[in-house]
């Protein structure tokens, strides 16, 4: 009897254990991506404290990755895509890299670029976890958001661009000596708003006055096509994509991709998929790295997402934003990756009650889906709590915790950030259960997710704060994804869209159903290329802004609540 007390009480403990433990190595992400993001230092002087990061340069070198990004005083290494650890080189931009570019040459030696001041040498390195840059001696003069691009044969280019009047460019260049100009500067394209609606600068494209910015070059071979992606119109809005050109020639000339914009997520929780990069990642993969919009303390306020490319049979390169801030299968999950888990939101706009809230900062803000507002706890200690009411009890899959920098007061690489706080579940808000344990963790999780190792049927989540590096607990999203037990919606009907007399507009109407959450509108360029997508909470219109002119369009919307998603409804063509 006692051996066997013994044993339950080992597997109850192993149980517990397994209850507490957080999964090292997930099958699924869930952008804005998790890491440790960098304290801007150029907004000091006014007292500004917030992290960012943005324009990600991600290459593959012997087998792993880098990802280079602005003004972060390092770079990050990753095995698989996933997990990130960022690295402090010996050597590197006194002020930090701003829209740096890598390449990778015969996995011999890896090169970047990109010094704030527009004036750059290439720097390169045989050892990058080590980070001895060395300069090479030529400087590159009147550069902005530089490419670097060596084709097979060797060849090196760069090109480059970020103006609202100028566009891109590019150069050849002498690999064997130091990467000198070996050419003419060619003008590659620029933006053509009054064609293309997409480029149209401002938040939802509505401003008629200013030019859109295009910048952030970035140049990709596949097969025998060149296509280089560029960012429009303007990194702090919503609206934030990348398009792409595609030519033979790495100098051109360059065509538009009719499918335009081709990264794009404008609606939902966390916004924006430009200026980005296109990296190989494992099982021969591609996924493009970007970046996403915050913009509350100042505009540049970014963080970073990433998104599956793919290559259809007549070579146009497209993405699948839709519920691109949901969960998604990680890059290394065998051939489900980059797909969507199916695991829903069950948080939105649920019920929250919190220990305290400074004046101004509702606790509802953690379920809004708007990465723009945000909770603030009266005080900051391991006595603040926060508590959501799923109203019905639903399995829950993983949970997405997001902190905002609100009066932080750091600034630059700042060592030791760390936060730790549990998250627990309850079926009826009286016994609780660990899902989340961060109590002994001393990582920095500014975007923290956790997909649980063992799904859980609970009604009620909270969060108990034990120390965040900040001088505020402030959290603008508590995000709880699963599968609630009911039924998913019914396909929408009475689905219209009238292109207006300005034909890069559209107003797009459907009926509301009873127990729908939100919609996916979806379009593209012929029916079984509805690669575009704008998803949409508590409305039943949208006004598109992002066609183009001379451009034929097939529309579809699939309807989606905690349980599921609809059938599309079929594709309506609009000329």
């Amino acid at each position: 009897m006692k051996k066997n007390l013994l044993l339950i009480a080992a597997l109850m403990l192993s149980v517990s254990s397994l209850l507490r433990a957080q999964t090292t190595q997930m099958n699924t992400y869930c952008n804005p991506l998790n890491i440790d993001y960098t304290y801007a230092i150029y907004d000091a002087a006014r007292n500004i404290s917030y992290r960012s990061g943005a324009d990600p340069a991600v290459v593959r070198f012997r087998g792993e990755y880098y990802m280079f990004v602005t003004r972060s005083m390092g770079y990050w290494h990753s095995t698989d895509l996933s997990n990130w650890t960022f690295i402090k080189p010996e050597k590197w931009y006194f002020q930090g890299s701003n829209a740096p570019a890598a390449q990778n040459f015969k996995d011999s030696v890896l090169y970047v670029t990109g010094d704030p001041s527009g004036a750059m040498s290439v720097l390169y390195t045989d050892n990058p976890k080590k980070g001895d840059w060395k300069p090479l001696p030529y400087i590159l003069s009147d550069i902005q958001d530089p490419d670097l691009f060596i084709d097979d044969d060797g060849q090196a280019y760069m090109f480059w661009g970020s103006s609202n009047t100028f566009p891109l460019r590019g150069m050849k260049l002498d690999r064997h000596r130091d990467f000198r100009p070996s050419g003419e500067v060619v003008p590659l394209f620029n933006l053509k708003g009054e064609k293309h609606g997409w480029e149209r600068f401002g938040e939802n494209h509505s401003d008629t006055v200013l030019k859109g910015y295009m910048e952030g070059a970035w140049l990709t071979k596949y097969k025998d096509t060149y296509y280089m992606q560029y960012a429009a119109p303007g990194t702090e809005f919503n609206v934030y994509g990348d398009g792409v050109y595609t030519s033979k020639s790495p100098l051109g000339p360059y065509i538009y991709a009719p499918n335009n914009p081709v990264f794009y997520k404008p609606g939902g929780f966390a916004n924006g998929a430009g200026h980005g990069s296109t990296v190989l990642g494992p099982d021969n993969r591609y996924w493009h790295f970007a970046s996403m919009s915050v913009s509350v303390n100042v505009n540049w306020e970014r963080r970073l997402c990433m998104f599956p490319v793919y290559f259809d049979k007549d070579g146009l390169m497209y993405s699948n934003t839709s519920f691109g801030d949901y969960p998604h299968y990680s890059p290394s999950t065998p051939v489900k990756a980059g797909a969507f888990t199916g695991w829903m939101l069950l948080s939105y706009k649920k019920p929250v009650k919190a220990s305290t809230t400074l004046q101004g900062f509702d606790a509802r803000s953690v379920t809004d889906e708007s990465i723009r507002t945000f909770w603030v706890a009266a005080s900051n200690d391991s006595r603040q709590w926060i508590e959501i009411d799923l109203q019905k009890p639903a399995t829950v899959y993983a949970i997405q915790l997001n902190y905002h920098d609100y009066k932080s007061d750091i600034y630059g690489r700042a060592e030791g950030l760390n936060h730790r706080y549990t998250i627990q579940g309850s079926k009826d808000g009286k016994t609780w259960i660990t899902l989340a344990d961060r109590s002994e963790s001393f990582k920095d999780v500014p975007n923290d997710y956790v997909e649980l190792s063992v799904p859980q049927f609970v009604r009620y989540i909270r969060y108990n704060n034990i120390h965040v590096p900040t001088r505020n607990l402030a959290i603008s999203g508590l995000r709880v994804f699963g599968k609630g037990g009911g039924k998913a919606p019914k396909e929408a009907n009475s689905f219209t869209v009238k292109r207006k007399a300005d034909r890069r507009d559209a107003l797009i109407s459907w009926k509301s159903r009873p127990g729908v959450q939100g919609y996916n509108v979806l379009w593209g360029i012929a029916p079984d290329k509805l690669y575009n997508s704008w998803m949409v909470y508590d409305t039943n219109t949208l006004e598109l802004k992002s066609l183009d002119k001379d451009m034929k369009y097939f529309f579809s919307i699939e309807a989606f609540n905690e349980n599921g998603v609809s059938e599309r409804t079929r594709p309506v063509e609009v000329p």
